[in-house]
């Protein structure tokens, strides 16, 4: 299906959360206002820093004096990220750009990504979110390096297949907001344009660099709160984003396993931890009730170009 959108590049705004970034954040924003863009046109960048204690928002305002399409918005202190998300959008719709784009505070997007991105909708109005390829700087010479590595290669297996948003994500300008308690925000903003009879695609060549967790408790830390808030969009949408299925995951975890006998120890490691993550994430949503819209900061994840 065609678009009329082909006539003219999309304007596009981006959204970045940040919450002490100053490791990060000057690196994320040259990257994206230094972008050689063709399918769309990069109007504004808006900063949402929430809470930050460290010199993120020193950085971001000396950006804004270099670029005018950079803008500083603060909130005072930490009240989840699907809020600081939700201030984003607020200022995108009044706005009123064709695509919204969310990158988290603690990545960096490679030359060429927000076009190959932006693309798929680009050409063709069906499609209303699409999501980036993630690749993590961790380096597979350690044993949790390598569960990282393989826990973001099934992402990507698993996103040609069926789409799964990430770190990085492009969606047409049609959500106002996302659940304040959301603790998947990318996952809200799918079911949300799916409900809008849109599609999701996946871009493999559209690379944003993050860094996974370096100890084994951050890492379970992570995954524990991203399951406990996928259940909680399933049991407020009734969508289920692709990794929720265990068969689907699993046949894709088989074969990258085959392929690569000596991935055996990451594998097996990844397997241990993410089915640990998603008891606990179970035990959070089922039975504690816990809530993970203001969640704990896995402090080593913050640095990407540290390997």
């Amino acid at each position: 299906m065609e678009s009329s959108d082909t006539q003219r590049p999309l304007a596009c705004s981006v959204g970045v959360m940040a919450y002490n970034e100053e490791r990060n954040i000057g690196r994320l924003l040259q990257g994206l206002t230094d972008q050689q863009l063709s399918f769309c046109r990069l109007d504004q960048v808006i900063v949402v820093a929430s809470g930050c204690t460290d010199r993120t928002e020193e950085i971001v305002e000396a950006a804004a004096r270099r670029d005018p399409r950079v803008r500083l918005v603060r909130q005072n202190r930490r009240e989840g990220k699907a809020r600081a998300i939700n201030l984003y959008l607020k200022e995108a719709l009044a706005g009123g750009f064709d695509v919204c784009v969310l990158q988290s505070g603690d990545t960096l997007p490679e030359p060429g990504t927000l076009d190959a991105l932006i693309s798929p909708m680009a050409l063709d109005a069906s499609v209303g979110m699409v999501g980036a390829h993630v690749v993590p700087v961790n380096s597979d010479a350690t044993l949790l390096g390598g569960i990282v590595q393989t826990l973001w290669r099934l992402h990507h297996r698993l996103a040609l297949v069926q789409p799964k948003a990430g770190e990085m994500v492009a969606f047409r300008n049609v959500v106002d907001r996302i659940p304040e308690d959301s603790a998947v925000d990318e996952v809200s903003i799918e079911a949300a344009v799916r409900a809008r009879g849109l599609s999701l695609r996946y871009a493999p060549d559209a690379i944003v660099r993050n860094k996974g967790p370096e100890t084994v408790a951050d890492f379970i830390r992570q995954r524990r709160r991203i399951h406990a808030g996928h259940l909680a969009v399933v049991r407020g949408s009734g969508y289920a984003p692709s990794t929720m299925s265990l068969p689907r995951v699993a046949r894709h975890f088989a074969a990258d396993l085959w392929g690569h006998p000596s991935r055996l120890a990451s594998c097996l490691g990844a397997a241990a931890l993410e089915a640990t993550g998603r008891a606990l994430g179970s035990w959070d949503h089922y039975v504690a009730r816990r809530s993970h819209a203001v969640w704990e900061i896995a402090v080593t994840t913050k640095n990407v170009s540290e390997s």
